[in-house]
């Protein structure tokens, strides 16, 4: 898993077990994107209208009197086919009032374990722990104590999500000998049940290790061969399999050969986690994979000078290798402004939610947003539409979907909130009034509409 980290030392917690990771012996618990989105967004259950050029039927809606990221005046937007339209709104087209409020993109989670949740179940005493692999043995004894399947728990987390404003979520989903594919095969399911009103993409995430717990690799290319996944997911090379070119070895090859993405998890800090980071690049450049590879947490990016930072920030523009980053703390959240002028695609996500590990989370990303403000002591408007953007944009950019930006063109997805303008939005975190995926509305009111 992953997490946060306190700037000192304290008790043993999640947050301090992942946070010092590379000072822990054998201890702790990236593609960019693949081609496209992994599901479609529904076309818009809307009025219909007949185009007189090509006798095509399109399915249009007019969300009225609305206020794209705050602006003074209100507006309306025209909804064709599940994209915004800078053309009037045909004669019958349906009409959603929008009652003056502001219009927001929809946001993106960019690294979430959907498969872990306990949300929405009875509350689970979480046990003291001394080690990672304490962790890892609660992670099992609360899977085989679970009534509820892994589908229904990922697809309540995931709904929920979607009623805060998620429009898209790279999920991953433990894959291990303890588990089989069933993680993996339970959020592919919620991603069907979902897919009017949320894109996702899955990776088989190795939370037991890649080369340290046998028969981890080769669930990890079934998912794959299968077609269950998206991309194929690691975890501290060094600090936690203790097998640098092995494990790297075995990820890449497997996105290699059939065609997936790699995203990994990298808590190490220091050189531990600079000398995996120069593996990720060497193996993306050497296979051809620009564009594919992402890097979550990336704990040892935070620590570096200036020029060291600017040096592997050049190779990661090259490659083209994104990052995600959870906002844990003010020491370990990554360095987003400076990453992003050498074109490196930074996004934000909610990690775990309500499992053996935390008993925090909530998978609500404005949340996130407002976080990422907090630990980096933002002050000023600017900086507050930046974590916005970071929520909305930068998760995009990592998933490979296009920006739901409100210009000719872009996907109908956004938000309704009410309030004064954007940087307010981020700070107070008001209700969701509305959802709108693909140019349907999908939650009203924070509730889902299944």
């Amino acid at each position: 898993m992953q997490s946060s980290s306190p700037s000192s030392p304290g008790p043993l917690s999640r947050r301090t077990m992942l946070a010092g990771a590379a000072a822990l012996a054998g201890a702790t618990a990236s593609a960019a994107a693949t081609a496209g989105p992994a599901t479609a967004a529904a076309p818009a259950a809307s009025g219909t209208a007949t185009s007189g050029t090509s006798g095509r039927r399109t399915r249009t809606v007019v969300f009225r009197d609305v206020r794209p990221f705050g602006a003074a005046r209100v507006r309306d937007l025209v909804v064709v086919d599940g994209r915004i339209s800078d053309r009037p709104a045909p004669h019958g087209a349906k009409v959603v009032d929008g009652g003056g409020r502001i219009a927001l993109p929809s946001l993106v989670d960019a690294h979430i374990h959907p498969d872990k949740t306990t949300w929405g179940g009875s509350w689970v005493s979480r046990r003291p722990a001394s080690a990672i692999a304490d962790y890892v043995a609660q992670d099992v004894e609360l899977f085989r104590s679970q009534r509820r399947p892994v589908v229904e728990r990922a697809y309540g987390l995931m709904s929920h999500a979607v009623s805060r404003g998620t429009r898209g979520m790279r999920a991953h989903a433990d894959v291990a000998p303890a588990y089989g594919l069933a993680g993996v095969e339970g959020v592919a399911e919620a991603r069907e049940r979902l897919r009017h009103a949320l894109d996702v993409q899955i990776v088989a995430f190795p939370q037991h290790g890649v080369i340290r717990t046998p028969g981890t690799a080769a669930l990890l290319e079934k998912a794959a061969r299968e077609g269950l996944i998206d991309m194929i997911g690691g975890i501290d090379p060094i600090g936690f399999d203790n097998a640098l070119d092995d494990q790297l070895d075995v990820v890449f090859g497997i996105a290699d050969r059939h065609g997936v993405g790699v995203d990994i998890h990298l808590h190490d800090r220091g050189e531990k986690g600079m000398k995996a980071m120069r593996g990720i690049v060497d193996r993306t450049r050497a296979l051809s994979l620009a564009g594919k590879v992402t890097v979550s947490h990336v704990f040892c990016l935070p620590g570096l000078t200036d020029r060291e930072l600017g040096s592997i920030a050049a190779d990661l523009g090259d490659q083209d290798i994104a990052l995600t980053t959870v906002a844990p703390s003010d020491s370990l959240v990554l360095p987003i402004a400076r990453l992003r002028e050498h074109g490196v695609r930074v996004g934000l996500g909610s990690d775990g939610v309500r499992d053996s590990w935390s008993p925090f989370g909530n998978a609500d990303m404005m949340h996130r947003a407002h976080i990422l403000g907090w630990v980096t002591d933002v002050r000023l408007d600017d900086e507050l539409r930046d974590c916005y953007d970071v929520a909305a944009h930068g998760g995009a950019d990592v998933m490979g979907l296009a920006h739901a930006d409100f210009t000719a063109g872009s996907p109908a997805d956004f938000v309704l909130v009410r309030g004064e303008c954007l940087p307010q939005v981020v700070v107070d975190m008001p209700r969701r009034d509305m959802v709108v995926h693909g140019g349907v509305v999908v939650a009203r009111d924070g509730e889902f509409l299944a």
